[in-house]
């Protein structure tokens, strides 16, 4: 593990109702491997770094079982819990309303169970120096763009899918979260740049897919299984 002078907090953003899956709890709570989706992503950054705190945010119905995962696994003086809000933009306001100090901080989707330290290590060094860190990866699909007048192509090696996390130094983030809620906010990123800063792009992660269907649980367990993670 790597220690660092840096203040280090990761907001895992898991309010999400999880429809696409078809279960009766949501997507972060189903199980894989016998654990929880969301326990495989709390103990990646647990391991990325000995100072690093954990704000977890969950929808208020939820509270409860996520702090059951905490107590069964994790340090829970590294781990607090906050309830969502009703839009993503709402909830990771929340969790940075508990950050009160100069810090990187990481905004995590908790169904992207399969982070590494690796990118979590780049993200960190790159915000560090950079200010801002947000994976991508390449789209190896042709795309295409709808608008008013039809559709039309796209080079795709221009387009660039977003991953999580999204890093960021507080004195970029904290400010720029005191905005009011636009639709046009679907991630950090694009938060920031409302503000008037500029993000910098680092490499993704292939496996670092967001479980949205059951496929995704059949493609996390064999990635877990390959890497020997329980």
């Amino acid at each position: 593990m790597v220690l660092c002078s840096m203040k280090k907090y990761a907001i895992v953003v898991a309010g999400g109702a999880g429809t696409r899956m078809g279960g009766t709890v949501p997507k972060q709570f189903m199980l894989l491997n016998e654990k929880p989706v969301l326990y495989y992503t709390l103990l990646t950054f647990i391991n990325s770094f000995e100072d690093l705190k954990i704000i977890l945010v969950l929808p208020a119905d939820y509270t409860d079982m996520g702090q059951e995962i905490i107590n069964a696994w994790f340090d829970k003086d590294r781990i607090q819990i906050t309830v969502g809000g009703d839009t993503r933009f709402q909830s990771v306001k929340n969790g940075l309303q508990l950050i009160k100090e100069d810090s990187i901080v990481f905004v995590h989707d908790g169904v992207r169970c399969l982070l590494s330290t690796k990118l979590i290590h780049m993200c960190y060094n790159t915000a560090l120096e950079k200010g801002s860190a947000i994976p991508v990866i390449a789209s190896k699909d042709s795309v295409r763009l709808q608008n008013d007048l039809g559709n039309e192509a796209i080079e795709r090696n221009k387009v660039m899918l977003v991953q999580t996390p999204q890093t960021f130094h507080s004195k970029i983030l904290l400010p720029a979260f005191q905005a009011d809620y636009n639709d046009k906010f679907t991630d950090e990123a694009t938060v920031v740049e409302s503000y008037g800063i500029k993000v910098t792009l680092v490499e993704g992660d292939e496996n670092n897919i967001k479980i949205t269907k059951p496929f995704d649980l059949l493609f996390a367990e064999k990635i877990l299984n390959e890497k020997k993670i329980n």
